[in-house]
């Protein structure tokens, strides 16, 4: 769910658009109140499931359509008001159709509802009619194995079990695999947040306009959504098929990025929009591949506060790049009473730092790929057993 994560920004800047124009402090106190309320209200909602793999798979599958649509739906908008100077009435027209979109997920869940609700009762008129047929021969066939089925789980066991132990955050503060995954966050996410922690300079001082700039905003936060959802699907398609793992892919991620960065020190014509593709795609897909790995290779148990641990790269990364190497810069290169700059010079070597060091964070990735190359392995091999033997319902997740 963390790729709607990258979505909400673009939302937020249509309702800005709309309703707090010229109204930066009623921005700021909706942001503020906004998501407390909604957790607060929809708090009450949540529940303990059980899960049901082939059904739930299905139905989860919805919301990711749903938000591409969205995605898309905003695309379109972006490029109308773009070309076109819309009327206030065609802004909350487009609004409203928004909300409707953003509600949809809630049809999907009704009807997930439904269906669990009809299948449930099937099942208990199915076992209560077979009871009464067979009372004695259902209770020997309830507690059978398919022939083979108890070997095969036995063969899982002997190449799981080494791996089920979880770390905690002293034990894993004590490998070098976290602090090769730190450093790889340190250096992605880092230097893609200064990038949009600056995006209003940025414009600015190679003459986008204010609406450019704001339309660059909207679409950094879609292509951080579609890398979120995107590069997700495809390491967990890409492992399970080929056996690319995940550090791989991070790798390639940080190499994309630092193209993004040599992109934007150009400072060419439309570089801007290009180069906002490529580190906002490469952004999401971290804190997609991120969390995944921190489960996979340190365990479950303790998950949550090694992911956290990880996670403060974020911030760190955030101010040494955005502080010490563009502002410092920045301010070098600023003139005038109201201190500001204008050219490809502004940013320009700023950009190439960051780049340099987007490549040392693929250079981690590619020395934490190559440490756990026989792990993933592993989970490739056990993940074609079980396609093999047709026990795809058991779930690889507490990798």
């Amino acid at each position: 769910m963390k790729g709607f994560l990258g979505i909400s920004a673009a939302i937020m800047v249509q309702v800005y658009n709309i309703f707090c124009e010229g109204k930066p402090s009623n921005f700021i106190l909706m942001l503020a109140l906004l998501p407390t309320f909604v957790s607060v209200v929809l708090m009450f909602f949540v529940r303990i499931y059980e899960g049901n793999i082939v059904d739930d798979v299905k139905q989860l599958n919805g919301f990711p359509i749903v938000a591409l649509i969205i995605a898309g739906y905003l695309m379109i908008t972006l490029v109308l008001k773009n070309i076109f100077s819309l009327p206030l009435w065609a802004h909350i027209i487009m609004f409203i159709f928004m909300l409707l979109l953003l509600a949809s997920p809630l049809g999907i869940a009704i009807k997930a509802q439904m269906e669990d609700s009809k299948r449930l009762s099937q099942m208990f008129s199915s076992e209560s009619n077979h009871s009464k047929e067979n009372p004695a021969k259902d209770t020997l066939e309830y507690h059978e194995l398919p022939d083979g089925e108890g070997q095969v789980n036995a063969t899982l066991d002997d190449k799981i079990l080494p791996y089920e132990e979880s770390m905690n955050l002293l034990q894993a503060l004590r490998t070098i695999n976290f602090f090769l995954l730190f450093l790889a966050m340190v250096c992605g996410m880092g230097s893609g947040l200064a990038v949009i922690n600056n995006f209003s300079q940025i414009g600015r001082s190679l003459n986008y306009t204010a609406v450019e700039v704001d339309n660059l905003v909207s679409l950094w936060s879609i292509w951080n959504f579609v890398g979120r959802i995107g590069v997700g699907y495809l390491s967990d398609y890409l492992l399970h098929t080929r056996g690319w793992t995940r550090p791989l892919l991070m790798s390639i991620s940080l190499a994309a990025m630092t193209t993004g960065h040599i992109v934007f020190a150009s400072g060419l014509p439309g570089m801007l929009y290009i180069g906002s593709i490529l580190v906002g795609i490469c952004y999401g897909s971290l804190w997609s591949l991120m969390p995944t790995i921190t489960s996979e290779i340190f365990g479950v148990r303790h998950m949550g506060t090694i992911f956290n641990a990880i996670g403060l790269a974020c911030p760190i990364g955030s101010y040494i790049f955005s502080v010490r190497v563009v502002g410092y810069i920045y301010d070098m290169q600023a003139t005038g009473e109201v201190h500001s700059c204008f050219g490809t010079h502004c940013f320009m070597l700023s950009f190439l730092i960051m780049a340099s060091l987007a490549l040392l964070g693929c250079v981690a990735a590619i020395a934490l790929f190559f440490r756990t190359r026989g792990f993933y392995q592993l989970v490739w091999q056990v993940g074609k057993t079980l396609k093999d033997t047709n026990m795809n319902s058991i779930s690889l997740d507490y990798y």
